[in-house]
This record gives structure tokens, C-alpha cells and sequence, in this order.
């Protein structure tokens, strides 16, 4: 009997240390399936889940209302009054701009800003299908992607939410609606305006052909425009009684073409002439070609730009018009972070991106059949799902944002997701089918998850956002910001 009892208690002890061991087993699976995040990280990103349908539909609708800068009326409603039944306090029409607006929830310290953008680019309305064919004939079109970025920004703000909700953490969570990103203006003349200057994060993303983090840079920006003015007469009966704006335009623009040799490389400028007069047989009395010009550093831009328009003020001379120049916007080179990039990359791994259907890889094959035919383009694989290391990713990018300018005042960082077919040039028609198909609102669901989870960390663990305030003061210490934009204009929003 005694022996048996021992044997019993022996026996006990082990299911004991077996059932101990599975529960620490599980725990341990448990902890590999959440891949490091934490609970309030793993409820964020399960509500990005669960609110998949919502924020698909949400990308669909801004899709297809393509709205152009600073015309984004119906898309900047929308996402307004999505946050206003999530029970976020927002303000709308900020900044001077009917479709900006600023969305908290929360209280107190940290302060994490995500950006939304929701502008779209016009004569690339696109359907989703693998071959050139508008939805509107002339109309705009999603070509960067914008539909999918407002919407991953909301999503990620309401997830955030509920992990705040749910785990009762401190800090604030903003949305920032940030109209025409597409002519750099939106996020100046809110940072001119003071609608950041309690900000501690700023995180942004964007649509892309891959899945990264932007530790690199990207090019300084001005947006003018040349108003030349002259004299209209008939141009074959009394020439000599005209002076043509025209001319002058288009003595500038070759001034530019010859300046063009001895710039650095990395400088860019190019030019719409917007206004060049009406019939052939009336001297131009008025043409505006508009321009932006751009330099790797805002340093070297300050430079461009005075030379271009010392070039404006000698085509002016020779013509015997009047000129006029008028900054639309200034848009300042990105300063990237590295705690924050780290950050980020960290939970893009731990959540994992995405799987593509056959199907979906078919579609993106159609949708680069096009750049082959033309291009002779070679492209290893259809769609890119990797994640790319941070050393690819210190790039510097050759186009500009006006996410630059936050970057300057705040420590910001940024990803991209995959949401268009490998080797999808920028601003394609190719870009408005892949973003408004499955294969965009994968990507964008990705980047509302990884977004959601580097905010409730950054909430969670105040050390981060201290590191990011640090590497933000070394980048800054030998840099001033100067803008080009005169000191209180209005941004140029059109009165209807």
C-alpha cells in the first residue's frame, strides 16, 4: 500500500511538471505567435483586424472619390466622421484649409501624431483592371496610392484607441488630416499654423512596391509659379504695339534648360506652363509657367532657387514685361530617426507581412506585362512581400513630401508597405489599379497594424520616445530651419 501511495505521489508530481511544462510551452508558443508584441500591441493590431471590412470599404470610397488637392471634400468627411463615432474630439477646416483637420483622443504625455493623406492626382483616373482604361475619362485617379494611406491612418488611430480603452494606457493618439500632400502643401501651412507644436511622434507611411522603413531622406522643394506680364496686341497687323508675356516665359524656361549643366546632380527642375495666352493671333499679355525646383538639402535649394529667379527677373528684361513670383510652398529635405526606424521595423517583423494570392500575382504580372513590352523591364517576381533591412532603406528617395517639414520640429518616422505590383513606377496608372484592388488593401491593412503598434509602444515605454527626442536634437544642432514662404500667407485655397 505504501508503495503504491508513493508511487501515486510520483506519479502526481510529474503530471504536475508535464502540465507545468505544457503551460510554459504554450505560454512560450503563445509569446512566438504574438511575436514579441505585447497584449495592448496584439489588441491594437487584432482591431485592425477585426475592422478590416470597415477600413477596405473606407479605401474603396476615397478610391473612387479621387479628389484633388485641397479639394478632398468628401474623402476628409469621410474620415472625420469615422473618428467623430469612435468618440475622437476633432477639429475640422484647420490651418485655412476646408479639408484639414486634427482628431485626439486620449490624455496627456506622449503626444503620437499619425498623418493621413487622402489627395488624389489628376488625368490618372484608372479602373482596376491590368490595362489602360479610365474610370473617368480625364479624371483623377489614386496614382500614389493616398486612398490607402487616409485609410491605414485611421485605422492604426483606432486601434490605438482600443488598446488605450482596453489597457488604460497614458498618452494621446492624434490623426492628423493633412490635404494636398501632391503640391507639398498641406502639413507646411499646418506647422506654420502651430497645429504641431505639442507633438512628442510623429509617424507617417506610405503605399509602396515594398515593404520598408524610410531611414533615408529625401529632396528639398519649392513650388512657384512666374506670372509675366505684358501688352496685348495683334500679331501680324501691329506686332511692334504688343509685348508679350509669352516670350518671357519661354526665355526663362531655356535659361533654366542652360542652368541645368551646372547644378549638382541630385538638383531638379521642371516646369507647366499654365497659362501662356489664348490664340496665336493675340500677343500674350499675361503667361505663368509654373515650377518646382529641387536640391538634396534645403541649403542647396535656398541657392537653386535664387538662381532660377534671377533668370525669371533677366527674361523679364529682355521682354520689357513686369514679373511676378509667388511661393506656393517650401518643402524641406526628411530627417530620419533611428530609434524610431528601429522601432518600426521591429513590429513590421514581429506582425509579418502579408500573403498574396495566385491570383493577385497574376494580376500584378498583367499590370507589369505593359512596362516589359515598352521599357524592356525585367522583374524577378510580381509582387514584393519581403520586409527590407534598414540598410536598404537608408536610400535617400528622389522625389519630396511635405512630411519633411514636420520631420525638421518633431522626430518622425515612417514606413512603406506593399500595395502595387514589383517595379510600379511612381504615380502610374498601374499605382490607381493595384491600390484600389485586393492586392492595396492587404498592404494597407499591414501598415495600420504596424503603425497601431509602434504608437502603444511608444505609449508603453517613455525611454523610446526619450531616444528619439536625442537622436532628433544630434541630426538638428547644425541645421536652421528657413522656409520661403512669406511670413503670413494664406495657403492657396480656391473660394468657390
Amino acid at each position: 500500500m505504501r508503495m503504491n501511495l508513493v508511487i501515486k505521489i510520483v506519479l502526481s508530481v510529474f503530471c504536475l511538471l508535464a502540465i507545468r511544462a505544457s503551460q510554459i510551452q504554450n505560454s512560450w508558443a503563445d509569446e512566438g505567435l504574438s511575436n514579441g508584441l505585447s497584449s495592448s500591441q496584439r489588441t491594437a493590431v487584432d482591431d485592425v483586424t477585426h475592422r478590416s471590412d470597415e477600413l477596405k470599404a473606407v479605401n474603396h470610397a476615397i478610391w473612387n472619390y479621387a479628389e484633388i488637392g485641397l479639394e478632398e471634400t468628401k474623402s476628409s468627411q469621410l474620415l472625420i466622421d469615422k473618428l467623430k463615432q469612435a468618440g475622437f474630439r476633432v477639429k475640422s477646416g484647420v490651418s485655412d484649409m476646408p479639408t484639414a483637420f486634427v482628431a485626439s483622443y486620449g490624455s496627456g504625455k506622449p503626444i503620437i501624431g499619425i498623418l493621413a493623406e487622402y489627395d488624389a492626382l489628376p488625368g490618372l483616373s484608372q479602373k482596376t483592371v491590368a490595362y489602360r482604361e479610365p474610370k473617368v475619362e480625364g479624371g483623377a485617379g489614386h496614382a500614389c496610392g493616398h486612398s490607402g494611406l487616409g485609410t491605414a491612418a485611421l485605422g492604426a488611430a483606432l486601434a490605438v484607441k482600443k488598446a488605450i480603452d482596453e489597457h488604460k494606457l497614458k498618452g494621446t493618439i492624434r490623426l492628423y488630416g493633412t490635404p494636398a500632400e501632391e503640391t507639398g502643401l498641406g502639413k507646411v501651412y499646418m506647422l506654420l499654423d502651430g497645429q504641431f507644436k505639442d507633438l512628442d511622434i510623429a509617424l507617417h507611411w506610405h503605399p509602396s512596391s515594398k515593404t520598408n522603413v524610410h531611414l533615408g531622406s529625401s529632396k528639398a522643394l519649392v513650388s512657384v509659379k512666374f506670372t509675366f506680364t505684358g501688352l496685348p496686341a495683334h500679331a501680324s497687323v501691329s506686332p511692334e504695339s504688343g509685348v508679350s508675356a509669352l516670350d518671357a516665359v519661354e526665355l526663362m524656361n531655356t535659361g533654366v534648360n542652360f542652368m541645368r549643366e551646372h547644378v549638382k546632380e541630385d538638383a531638379r527642375m521642371h516646369y507647366v506652363i499654365i497659362d501662356g495666352g489664348g490664340q496665336p493671333n493675340v500677343v500674350p499679355a499675361k503667361a505663368t509657367v509654373w515650377y518646382y525646383v529641387r536640391a538634396n538639402s534645403h541649403e542647396d535649394l535656398e541657392r537653386n532657387y535664387k538662381w532660377v529667379v534671377d533668370i525669371a527677373k533677366g527674361a523679364a528684361l529682355m521682354t520689357r514685361t513686369k514679373l511676378k513670383v509667388h511661393v506656393d510652398t517650401d518643402n524641406h529635405e526628411l530627417i530620419p530617426n533611428t530609434p524610431l526606424s528601429e522601432l518600426i521595423h521591429k513590429k513590421l517583423t514581429a506582425i509579418g507581412p502579408p500573403e498574396f494570392s495566385e491570383e493577385e500575382k497574376q494580376f500584378a504580372r498583367r499590370i507589369q506585362q505593359p512596362l516589359i513590352d515598352k521599357f524592356g523591364q525585367d522583374f524577378s517576381v510580381a509582387i514584393d512581400n519581403r520586409i527590407h533591412s534598414l540598410l536598404e532603406s537608408k536610400t535617400s528617395t528622389k522625389g519630396s513630401t511635405d512630411v519633411g517639414d514636420i520631420s525638421w520640429h518633431i522626430p518622425t518616422g515612417g514606413l512603406r508597405t506593399t500595395c502595387f505590383a514589383a517595379g510600379n513606377p511612381g504615380h502610374s496608372w498601374q499605382n490607381v489599379a493595384c491600390i484600389g484592388s485586393s492586392i492595396g488593401d492587404k498592404g494597407i491593412l499591414y501598415a495600420a497594424q504596424a503603425l497601431a503598434a509602434t504608437t502603444v509602444e511608444l505609449m508603453e515605454n517613455p525611454a523610446l520616445v526619450t531616444a528619439a527626442k536625442a537622436d532628433f536634437d544630434q541630426r538638428m544642432q547644425k541645421r536652421k530651419y528657413i522656409t520661403l514662404i512669406p511670413k503670413g500667407q494664406k495657403p492657396p485655397v480656391k473660394i468657390k
